[in-house]
């Protein structure tokens, strides 16, 4: 990345199928949350994270790069134009430490907002894109899949996102969105060898990391 957001907003429970591994509720609007930019990592770095927090759970998502502003856009047509790229992401959470979080009716920011809690692979042109509403991706863990994501399974479309955030946050060039996760989450241990696809267009797009 050339430049560094000035925010990544995040989407909780997208996916219905994930939202009930979790044991939570359907939402009936986007679940928002940000992440600093001080948690951005990139794939080539590996995964590092603080053992004496707890579990780190994967979360391999759609992400987008906005190329435009957007502030209470109305248009879908025009929130999709404001997309410049595409990549996976991912997602990291502390999971045992979000679970004590939210029992205590806490924010999260401690489970999701960490250093290098963001993930990006490299970024790709969304000429990539056919459809919004058919992006497919998978992810796995030691050649073993372990999600497996479409985004005609989304809760709530690409375009709506942008315009349901775009009325909370504006949204500026450089900003990156996260459009949550498939089910299938799980634990990340030392020596995991990661391998996220993203089928383009054109071809299928690979990222590798692994876990410190």
């Amino acid at each position: 990345m050339s430049t560094r957001p000035s925010k990544i907003v995040c989407v909780g429970r997208s996916y219905a199928e994930h939202a009930k591994e979790l044991g939570n509720a359907i939402p009936d609007r986007p679940v928002l949350f940000i992440k600093p930019p001080s948690s951005l990592s990139l794939m080539q770095d590996g995964i590092d994270w603080n053992k004496d927090l707890g579990s780190l759970h994967h979360e391999c998502e759609v992400t987008l790069r906005i190329d435009q502003t957007l502030k209470a856009e109305t248009d879908p047509v025009k929130a999709l134009q404001a997309i410049g790229a595409v990549t996976l992401g991912l997602d990291l959470t502390l999971r045992n430490l979000q679970d004590e979080l939210k029992k205590k009716g806490q924010p999260w920011e401690r489970s999701k907002a960490f250093d290098g809690a963001c993930v990006l692979g490299d970024w790709v042109s969304t000429d990539e894109v056919k459809d919004w509403e058919n992006l497919c991706f998978e992810f796995k863990v030691n050649d073993q899949l372990r999600q497996k994501g479409d985004t005609a399974l989304l809760l709530f479309s690409i375009a709506y996102l942008l315009t349901d955030i775009s009325k909370v946050f504006t949204l500026e060039p450089g900003d990156v969105v996260m459009t949550g996760t498939p089910a299938g989450v799980g634990p990340l241990l030392a020596g995991d060898q990661l391998t996220l696809t993203l089928h383009g267009q054109s071809q299928d797009f690979e990222w590798k990391t692994f876990v410190k």
